[in-house]
């Protein structure tokens, strides 16, 4: 009887002990697979962390090249650029864990968005400033060009002004002076001879100019004897830095036609010897000659 007892209390003990056994095993094996799904979601989590702080990284980078290039916009990227830099700052002190990465993939994806627009937006800016610049540096073209042109007008301008004041000055033509000796019923004599001459007459031509201006001219007249003395009114007249003194002045009223121009000079005591006649417009010798008396 005892015997059937221990064999009956050894069969329970042993029984309780497989059972003990076997729930331990069921439980190391879930403590297994729980280690494990957990290795296997923290590895998944930092590679997520790693990728986020990859894509901010890309997203920085992209942000650097277009301030790099010093648009208008600069300050605008500058300010997303800090965004991206203070959320990679707040990742890498983040735990890692599953709900503050979905966060910071739904911040990395605005920032996405926003610097998609705004590089949009620089890119057109570069190529209107292309444009601009463009139409500006053939805008600079045209304006040279139209400067040098304007430079050989001015050039051939000033050219015609020259060849009109030229054209358009008189010619004095066919100067002739002659002695003579005026009686007293007014007949004049010519003569060579000093003794008896007792006026000299200046005679010349005002050539035709259609190009000239109208209207009274007057014409200074020098005649200088074989003495250097000048003969006639001995007045002086001054034209800017230089003086002339002349014999007589004659008055001519110019219309475009050819004028022909005489005067006498009365003298007496007339010196043997060569004498020059000039014929001055204002300070300009515009004809000469010369006579002898005998």
């Amino acid at each position: 009887m005892e015997n059937q007892q221990s064999s009956s209390s050894l069969k329970t003990i042993i029984a309780i002990l497989a059972i003990l056994l076997v729930a331990s095993l069921v439980y190391i094996f879930k403590i297994t697979s729980d280690a494990k799904g957990v290795q296997t979601e923290l590895t998944k989590t930092v590679s997520e962390k790693e990728g986020v702080m990859k894509d901010l990284e890309d997203l920085k980078t992209t942000y650097d090249a277009a301030i790099a290039e010093n648009t208008s916009m600069s300050e605008e990227l500058i300010k997303e650029r800090e965004k991206v830099v203070n959320l990679m700052e707040d990742l890498k002190k983040s735990k890692g864990d599953v709900s503050s990465l979905a966060k910071y993939k739904t911040q990395f994806l605005k920032l996405q968005g926003n610097m998609k627009v705004l590089l949009a937006e620089n890119e057109g800016l570069k190529k209107q400033n292309t444009t601009l610049t463009t139409q500006r540096d053939s805008t600079v073209v045209v304006l040279g060009e139209s400067k040098k042109a304007n430079e050989v007008l001015v050039v051939k301008n000033e050219d015609l002004s020259k060849t009109v004041e030229l054209g358009s000055k008189l010619t004095v033509l066919n100067m002739k002076t002659s002695a003579y000796k005026m009686r007293s019923s007014g007949k004049q004599i010519a003569t060579e001879r000093a003794g008896r001459a007792n006026v000299l007459k200046i005679s010349f031509t005002i050539a035709e100019n259609k190009i000239a201006k109208t209207g009274d001219k007057n014409y200074y007249v020098q005649v200088i004897d074989s003495k250097s003395n000048v003969l006639g009114d001995k007045k002086t007249e001054t034209f800017g830095d230089k003086s002339l003194t002349y014999s007589f002045v004659t008055d001519v009223k110019y219309a475009n036609k050819t004028v022909d121009v005489s005067e006498d000079l009365p003298g007496k005591d007339f010196a043997k010897g060569t004498y020059f006649v000039n014929v001055f417009d204002k300070d300009e010798l515009v004809s000469k000659t010369s006579f002898t008396l005998k």
